[in-house]
């Protein structure tokens, strides 16, 4: 009998929520099949099983669970079932129905409008040109009204383009050209029915029913059979799949492939190539890297920038999620972070030191009598900075279900114009990457930028007594032009006693102190 335990997610991180089981009560698993999906305040991550065997649960979905927790025993000594092997036992024999007729396909129909040009769509006042990434439709293919045709990338965000029309597609550029706003890309020939239905080719002879394979997932190759967790390190690592020794069931990568070909890299070490191998790649930059090339030595170049550094007891922050979490998720459907804490501090604080809040347009300074604070997200495709709009006005749970939705726009792709624009302030988060302290880059044209950082425990004197706090650095960079030191200083200390203090967030003041008019 072995225990399957909630895994060590995080530093941070000291209690997920089950999901879901995705296995039952008693059934046999297999070895590094998925058994139950857990949630994690930052991310949803599958557990698999340890060992083959008949599975006992001791936890209900729905419930938070502590980092190491017992959730659910394997029996690796139980024999597999007879029927376990994904075939049902044989029914008995019946005649063979006739299949049933197929519906007539409703007549085709053509729109009649001639050939109309498909153009680059106007996606934002200061973006003049995109790049094709990849045609979702090829050349000479049948299209209908609303499919997807091609797939551009501005400067800021990667976004879809519909057909406005039923026709045939052709093309006129390729994928990886830099094209104009306005300019035709192809052309669809609206005279040429489309059936309501598309029939797929050639219909092949009944073959045995096989089960669908699971989706690739997003973030690897379609041709690698990965888990999420394992595919989201192979990503983000850059490792050749290729490189990795599966051990997981029919093939499939696991974390601890991915992490054991980290810490033993062997002899392709280098995507692919052998040890003291001499070879180059180029890849041409998109152009949201080109971007944020730009900007960040514009960033550095046109501004006077500084940073400022203090540090944060996170004790107060985590005893009050610990003591409100689930009452919390049950009231709002979401859980309760760490980022609406710091943006609503930083809300707070930006309405005492309006100077942080503001910008320099030539020669005058712009004040923001409101807070749009952007989140710094990391993606696949580079560093996205969306935009939540009044959070001084914001409660803790509209910050949390914005940052989540927001998060889920830029990881997939879906950002609005709108929601990238904007902003009057930035806070970036380079504590769940590890980061214990950094000087972050001013987001332009803003003035200043919050860098979070990982919490780390660490003796600290208090009162005369040294005590181990979870202690997190926190760093302000601003631009001298516009912000002073006295400006910067006081802010980030405002952020910091609001933070050491969460319940002055509600009003901004010390309760004691409004009671008696101090």
């Amino acid at each position: 009998m072995i225990d399957i335990k909630v895994p060590t997610v995080g530093e941070s991180i000291s209690e997920v929520t089950l999901l879901k089981w995705v296995k039952s009560n008693g059934d046999y698993v297999e070895r590094d099949e998925v058994i139950a999906e857990l949630e994690s305040e930052k991310a949803t991550f599958e557990v698999n099983a340890e060992k083959a065997g008949v599975l006992t649960t001791r936890v209900n979905e729905g419930d938070t669970l502590a980092i190491g927790a017992v959730m659910a025993t394997i029996d690796e000594t139980a024999l597999k079932p007879a029927a376990s092997n994904g075939q049902p036992a044989a029914p008995a024999q019946k005649p063979a129905a006739a299949p049933p007729e197929e519906p007539a396909a409703p007549a085709a129909k053509a729109a009649g409008k001639g050939v109309i040009a498909v153009k680059v769509p106007t996606i934002g006042e200061s973006i003049s040109e995109v790049t094709l990434l990849r045609w979702a439709k090829k050349d000479g293919d049948l299209v209908k009204r609303d499919d997807v045709l091609a797939e551009l990338e501005s400067e800021k965000a990667t976004f879809e383009l519909n057909a406005e029309e039923s026709g045939r597609l052709s093309t006129t550029a390729k994928e990886g050209d830099v094209i104009k706003i306005g300019e035709t890309i192809g052309n669809i020939d609206t005279d040429i029915a489309v059936p309501a239905q598309t029939q797929p080719a050639a219909s092949t002879p009944a073959t045995p029913e096989q089960k669908p394979q699971p989706a690739a997932t997003a973030t690897a190759p379609a041709e690698v059979k990965a888990t999420p967790v394992a595919a989201a390190i192979i990503a983000d690592k850059r490792i050749d799949p290729k490189s990795i020794t599966a051990s997981g069931t029919a093939g499939r990568i696991v974390k601890g492939d991915v992490l054991a070909a980290l810490a033993n890299p062997g002899k392709k070490a280098f995507d692919g190539q052998e040890l003291f191998s001499r070879n180059q790649r180029r890849e041409k930059m998109t152009s949201l890297r080109k971007t944020i090339s730009r900007r960040l030595v514009e960033s550095k170049n046109t501004t006077a920038m500084l940073t400022t550094f203090n540090e944060v007891d996170m004790t107060r922050i985590m005893e009050v999620r610990k003591l409100y979490k689930d009452k919390f998720k049950e009231m709002h459907g979401v859980g309760l972070g760490f980022m609406s804490f710091f943006a609503k501090a930083c809300a707070i604080s930006l309405s005492e030191w309006p100077a942080v809040n503001g910008y320099i347009d030539g020669e005058e300074l712009v004040y923001h009598d409101y807070a749009d604070i952007s989140i710094a997200v990391s993606t696949p495709r580079g560093l996205t900075v969306p935009v939540i709009r009044n959070v001084e006005s914001m409660s803790m749970a509209d910050i949390e279900k914005k940052v989540i939705e927001l998060a889920g726009k830029a990881r997939d792709n879906k950002l609005s114009m709108d929601e990238l624009q904007g902003g009057t302030f930035t806070i970036t988060n380079g504590g769940v990457f590890g980061s214990l302290m950094s000087t972050p880059i001013i987001n332009l044209p803003q003035s200043a930028i919050l860098g979070m950082h990982k919490i780390q425990e660490r003796p600290m004197a208090v009162n005369g007594q040294v005590v181990i706090r979870p202690m997190m650095y926190i760093a302000l960079s601003y631009d001298h032009r516009i912000i002073d030191g006295r400006e910067s200083v006081s802010f980030l200390v405002r952020v910091k006693e609001l933070l050491e203090n969460p319940e002055m967030l509600l009003i901004g003041k010390d309760p004691v102190r409004s009671l008696l008019e101090l």
